[in-house]
């Protein structure tokens, strides 16, 4: 483990040196790589320098056994021995799962699309509700966010919304949330009492920065409309709304959530940058599938991941098997607890997939 981690500080000085020389500052493509190179390695260099500093201080302390003659220095060499090898055996297991090849996305921001399925109003009514539940998850955790189109349901909520969510390690902690979200309750057009079955889509994308796609804007079909829903005076007068139509591959995007056609062409961009990625991006998150039986963090968003029962308070994950009874905080953002459960799911067929 030592030589590895060896290896990874050569690798961090070179980067740390290349960084400062002006042919490689000149590069901005390769100068944003080697800086997003240097970020990800720092953990593990400080672990490193760490774990080192724990072996050195075992020697000290077994030399010390060896040759002090004094019973009282002899027993506190004893305790710090044992100390140290405890914090030591610790610091093994944290950096093999350091050492396991991570999701290189994980540390980007991240493009939340939530979708209504199946059941009608009711299906987007639900959509709404998780909307809200992200939006209060958001907010605990200090991250910034954008909405950036939606489309509003006949009876309240949305059959599609849109955002942008930027923060630190966004992606790594949201992209378990990409599936089928199923809801078990009593509908507000229900009339009889009955329990109805709903569904929504979430996907959550990494965002793709400008160095991961080439877009090219002679490819780019740029159209304005007028925007609708809340907006004052704007809506409906003014062609803030923007459309883009990626000719090769024929996707498309709209923004209209602001009043200005420059900054929801600017949301519009990422979004589409995004999209494009995503096509690239799938073929790694199918490879990992194939490999993960938990389906955690994986490409198959048509897999029914968790169930939302109303009547019985219950949260259920069904990658995991994990099972909650707080429905009502869980709606008001308290995902915490089941993105941990689902993280160290992963991180558990991770060390699996390296030992193998």
């Amino acid at each position: 483990m030592l030589d590895k981690l060896e290896a990874i500080y050569s690798k961090f000085l070179l980067i740390e040196d290349q960084i400062n020389q002006p042919e490689i500052m000149s590069d901005m493509k390769r100068y944003v790589k080697l800086n997003k190179d240097y970020k990800d390695l720092q953990p593990i260099i400080e672990a490193y320098k760490e774990y080192k500093n724990i072996l050195e201080n075992i020697n000290n302390a077994k030399e010390v056994l060896n040759t002090e003659k004094d019973e009282e220095f002899r027993e506190m060499a004893k305790e710090e021995l044992n100390s140290l090898i405890e914090r030591r055996d610790e610091m093994e297991d944290e950096i093999r799962l350091m050492l396991v090849p991570s999701d290189p996305q994980d540390s980007k921001n991240a493009v939340f699309e939530i979708r209504a399925g199946a059941g009608g109003d009711e299906a987007s009514i639900f959509a709404g509700d998780l909307y809200r539940m992200y939006l209060k998850f958001f907010e605990k955790k200090g991250w910034k966010f954008d909405v950036v189109d939606f489309t509003e349901g006949t009876a309240g909520g949305y059959k599609e919304v849109i955002i942008n969510v930027m923060g630190n390690g966004v992606y790594g902690q949201m992209k378990y949330e990409s599936g089928v979200h199923r809801v078990q309750r009593v509908p507000q057009t229900e009339t009889q009492g009955r329990v109805h079955t709903s569904a929504a889509s979430v996907v959550v994308l990494p965002e793709a920065e400008e160095f991961d796609v080439e877009l090219k804007q002679s490819d780019i079909r740029k159209d304005t409309f007028c925007s609708s829903g809340p907006g004052g005076q704007s809506v409906n007068t003014t062609y803030s709304a923007v459309r883009l139509t990626h000719v090769p591959t024929g996707i498309i995007v709209s923004c209209q959530d602001q009043k200005s056609q420059i900054k929801n062409l600017e949301k519009a961009m990422v979004v589409l940058r995004t999209r494009l990625f995503e096509l690239e991006y799938n073929k790694y998150l199918e490879e990992m599938s194939s490999k993960r039986k938990t389906m955690v963090s994986t490409g198959d968003r048509s897999a029914k991941i968790r169930t939302y029962n109303y009547p019985q308070s219950r949260v259920s994950d069904h990658r995991i098997n994990y099972t909650m009874h707080n429905l009502t905080s869980f709606m008001d953002g308290d995902l915490q607890e089941i993105l941990d459960a689902l993280q160290l799911a992963e991180n558990a067929e991770r060390l699996k997939e390296a030992v193998n």
